[in-house]
């Protein structure tokens, strides 16, 4: 169940730029978490990092230009890389 609540929480992402703010301003990765089920969608650290590692998996050359350059693409919006919610 937790993953078809991340892949609602992504889509969810992709058209509220509110949401998107509240998870830039994430301390770290347990705050993101939280501030994901605040907003109603049951996720966990396992699922963002699975789909963080998917990501860097499955980077176009694009994607993989702008990582290099310090920015890092989420699936929904670019983000600075030290923006990005990060595991502790």
């Amino acid at each position: 169940m937790s993953e078809e609540q991340f892949s609602a929480l992504l889509a969810k992402l992709k058209d509220d730029a509110g949401l998107q703010e509240k998870l830039k301003g994430a301390a770290d990765l347990d705050g993101a978490v939280a501030m994901a089920k605040d907003a109603g969608f049951d996720v966990s650290k396992a699922d963002w990092l699975r789909y963080q590692a998917n990501q860097t998996v499955e980077l176009s050359d694009e994607e993989l230009e702008g990582v290099a350059g310090g920015v890092y693409g989420c699936g929904m919006s670019y983000m600075k890389a030290e923006d990005y919610p990060k595991a502790r």
